[in-house]
């Protein structure tokens, strides 16, 4: 008997597909693209139409199952997103062209690499994907979206994306993560480094603990009320002294508490016994991802102690491999921080904007290259 024929429909929930089949077609790796994840931000209103996030999420369908799903979203701004093309709206804007609303495909507020493509292991991975290209290219056609991005794709499937589409515009970023090099211990990691490295290191978290100051790893169901409210007044101390409002919601952190509390782990900073900061962090199965950090008060070396050298320690103890601390920050590189490439995929509608785009990412990406091969030189390893 023929195999049934594929074909693709638009969600504007998430919630409209169900949670076990969206879930069955990943892995418990990456959190953020669970359906827990996305539906929390949707069901508390940090994305919505009202903030400039409308989903319109790309499911295929073989039957009445789902072999592979997309997130996508209409977006009519270009914050959240950290992969900056106001550059790119401006021109076709002074060309009188309408850069938004655009499509895009990505977590929101989440700059972390990896899957992007949902697909079922025994599907056609090349079918599924036609689909999806099929969908998000009506979508632009027939909405007039000037435009339609991936971001933060892992890197097979940034290859594969550009064999399916090779009018796509690739762009190249660079991130810093942390690999267990087989250290064993936090000792062993500072062992690995040179002397001057490690001194430094060795200096930040004593002038950390000589401020008195203790640090506490709290794990799914040890996350109280009280601390999850603490971490988010925290939260919004950088987004206020910016004059704007956060990007996630209160009710945002307090669902993935309750539907995912497996996946959170929250280093909170004491002072005296009272909390003063906490960075939040995710948990895959052999990665650990540092997401949202600030601090009460002003302390010396806290920032590096609570969002890089707990991390390090976490995975050390846990027996993580991977540690990605969230995006930019060259003083991540003299911690022990490696240079990782990371591309995005675009594809633009005007034919003029994308050919000057092309050239662009070309050109940036000679610059880039050359930035993470230095970086590669940098690093603190004897």
């Amino acid at each position: 008997m023929p195999s049934r024929p594929l074909s693709y429909s638009i969600l504007p929930t998430i919630e409209a597909v169900a949670a076990s089949q969206w879930d069955a077609l990943g892995s418990d790796e990456q959190p953020f693209l669970r359906h827990g994840f996305l539906h929390a931000l949707e069901a508390s209103g940090s994305v919505s139409t009202a903030t400039g996030w409308e989903p319109c999420h790309l499911c295929v369908w073989q039957g009445e199952a789902l072999v592979g799903a997309l997130p996508m979203y209409r977006k009519y701004h270009s914050y959240g997103e950290y992969v900056f093309d106001w550059g790119w709206a401006d021109a076709l804007e002074r060309a009188g062209g309408d850069y938004y609303p655009k499509a895009l495909s990505a977590i929101p507020f989440t700059p972390v690499p990896g899957p992007r493509t949902l697909i079922a292991p025994d599907a056609d991975a090349d079918a599924v994907r036609a689909q999806l290209a099929i969908g998000w290219r009506e979508q632009c056609d027939t909405l007039a979206l000037s435009s339609w991005h991936l971001l933060f794709a892992e890197e097979p499937e940034v290859e594969a994306w550009q064999r399916q589409c090779p009018d796509l515009i690739a762009r190249e970023g660079v991130q810093f993560q942390w690999r267990d090099r087989g250290f064993g211990d936090f000792e062993g990691f500072l062992a690995s480094l040179t002397s001057k490295r490690r001194k430094m290191i060795k200096r930040e978290r004593r002038l950390v603990a000589d401020q008195g100051i203790t640090l506490h790893r709290l794990e799914g169901g040890e996350i109280r009320d009280v601390d999850m409210a603490h971490f988010y007044r925290c939260y919004t101390i950088t987004y206020h002294e910016r004059g704007r409002p956060p990007y996630l919601n209160h009710a945002f952190f307090e669902r993935l508490r309750h539907v995912m509390p497996e996946a959170l782990m929250l280093v909170q900073a004491r002072l005296a016994g009272r909390p003063i900061a906490a960075a939040l962090y995710f948990q895959g199965g052999k990665t650990l991802y540092g997401r949202y950090w600030e601090s009460e008060v002003v302390a010396d070396c806290l920032h590096f102690e609570a969002c890089y050298y707990q991390g390090i320690d976490a995975c050390l103890a846990k027996g993580m491999t991977l540690f990605d601390p969230g995006t930019q920050g060259e003083h991540k590189l003299v911690r022990g921080f490696a240079p990782q490439r990371v591309r995005s995929l675009h594809y633009l509608a005007h034919p003029g904007l994308a050919a000057g785009v092309a050239q662009f990412c070309q050109q940036e990406g000679v610059h880039i290259m050359a930035y993470r091969r230095a970086a590669e030189d940098a690093l603190p390893f004897k």
